[in-house]
This record gives C-alpha cells, structure tokens and sequence, in this order.
C-alpha cells in the first residue's frame, strides 16, 4: 500500500523534524507547508534579559519576584533562546532554593528547553512535558508550586504571542482558590505572528497534485481560514479549488486550541484532535478515528 499522504501545516524544524522521522516510519507521506511568519520582540525579550541583570528570578540577594516562567508554545521558547544566546554579559544561571522552575505544556518545547537549560540554566528543572493543555498544566502548577512555596509565592512570568488562550492565567489566579493557593501570572509578548502571504497558494498547489485519502494537521488557528476555502469545507463547502475526484480529506488538530477555533468561528468540526501534542499523540488520535472509535 503507498504511503498515505499526510500535510503538517507547519515549518520544518532544522536540524530534522519529529513529525517527519516519525510518520515516514508509519507509511505516510508527510509534507511540510509553512503557514506562519513568526516576528521577535526584541524590546520586550530584552525586558526579560533585564530581569534576569536585577536578580528578578534569583532569591540569594533580594526577595525573589518571579520563581520561574512558563512556555506553551515553540516560538517563545526559540524566542527567549535566541535572546540568551545574544548576550555575552549576563549570567543566567539562578543558583538558588527553591530552583528556577520551568513550565512546558509538551514535549516539543520540553526538548528545546531541555538544551537551552543544559547549557545554559543548568539548575533549573523543567515541568509539564506530558500535560498536553494549558488547562492540565496550570492544574500541575498549582499543586507543584504549592508544594515549594506553601506560602508568599513569587509569580510566573509567561511568555507568550499576541494570540494565545487565557485559561493558565485564569486557573492560576482563580478568585474561587483560597488567597494561599493562587499564583501570580505576569504575560509579556514576545512574538507576533501571521500568515504567510505564499501559504494559501502552496497549499492549494500541494493538495491539487494529491489523489485519495488525505490528512491535514493544523498546528495553530492562524490559517485556518485560508485552509477551510483551498479544502472547501465548513462555511467554503463547495467552493474549494484544492478537492479533486474522488479525494477524501480528513483534518487533525495539535489540541483543543485549533480544534475550537474551527469550531467556534467556522462552524467546522475536526475530525481528529490530538490526545498529546506530539506525533505519537496526532498517530493516536489518526488511527482512532479510522477505527471508527
């Protein structure tokens, strides 16, 4: 049986990708079709750098603002990798009890994290690779954190994009949590993001040159749209340039994030949301769905 085909709207990450290896080995075809363009914020990447100068993150001189941050997503962690490797005068390292905490929603961005820290952070620990949501992992926070500072707990400082959910900060800062349990979360936007003005076109392109079964991955709700009217599904049914005789396209999310954003604002349910936000987690969900389970 030829591999199936298998689009992951996404970049390709160097030096190899996960995705790639991982669904070459299960007879797909996965092609990579870049949807975002991804702009740094140096000025609020350099207010981070600042913080880490003022012992911001560090209890042995002052009393300790922040005990660490929080990532849920590639970009802000490359973002604030990027920003460390640029600096040749500051120490970064925080040397300190409790360590300096960092909060990861899955293992893509545990994995860069994971090399970030162990050259340049190497006491801090790193929590939450397997929570899989935002919602899972501000339920971890809350009973970690807790676990270390029982009392007079520092903030987290969250690094995000300009478009992101607000259930972490939410949990964490829950008014119905006891005024003891709650933890502080400070936001700071560290990337802006679009679409790609070539995606709708390369996407069109790909999925013309396709026959049979196809599956779509969709890792963010920024380029949905233009996928729903190539595909001509949810309010473009009909309309789609992209179907061809006898193509039957299925669409997979990362997670509840995309899945919603399809949901809610095109009326389009998708077909498949990942358990995990991984490529063993999209497989699962993939081949439950074939099942008819």
């Amino acid at each position: 049986m030829p591999p199936t085909p298998i689009l992951l709207l996404k970049t390709k990450s160097s030096p190899q990708d996960g995705y790639e290896d991982f669904f070459s080995a299960k007879n797909y075809n996965p092609t990579f079709i870049p949807v975002l363009e991804h702009r740094f914020l140096k000025n609020n990447l350099t207010q981070v750098r600042d913080l880490f100068h003022k012992n911001a993150f560090n209890n042995t001189q002052t009393p300790r603002k922040y005990g660490g941050l929080i990532f849920t997503s590639q970009r802000a962690v490359e973002g604030f990798a990027q920003m460390i490797e640029d600096e040749k005068d500051v120490t970064f390292d925080i040397q300190s009890t409790p360590p300096l905490l960092l909060y990861t929603v899955g293992p893509a961005t545990a994995r860069t994290l994971t090399t970030l820290r162990d050259k340049h952070l190497p006491s801090a620990t790193i929590h939450g690779a397997d929570t899989g949501t935002g919602e899972n992992l501000a339920h971890l926070i809350l009973q970690h954190y807790d676990s270390l500072y029982p009392a007079n707990k520092p903030s987290l400082l969250f690094l995000v994009g300009e478009v992101r959910r607000d259930i972490i900060p939410k949990t964490l800062m829950d008014e119905r949590l006891p005024v003891e349990k709650r933890v502080g979360v400070e936001e700071l936007v560290v990337y802006e993001t679009g679409v790609m003005g070539s995606f709708e076109g390369d996407f069109e392109n790909v999925v013309r040159g396709l026959e049979g079964d196809v599956w779509v991955v969709v890792f963010s709700p920024t380029g949905c749209e233009a996928m729903l009217r190539v595909l001509g599904l949810g309010p473009f049914a009909g309309t789609g340039t992209g179907a061809g005789t006898g193509k039957r396209v299925f669409v997979a999310t990362i997670g509840p994030t995309t899945r919603d954003h399809l949901r809610e604002k095109f009326g389009f349910e998708a077909h498949v949301c990942a358990p995990r936000p991984s490529p063993e987690g999209v497989l699962e969900g993939i081949e439950a769905f074939m099942r008819g389970g």
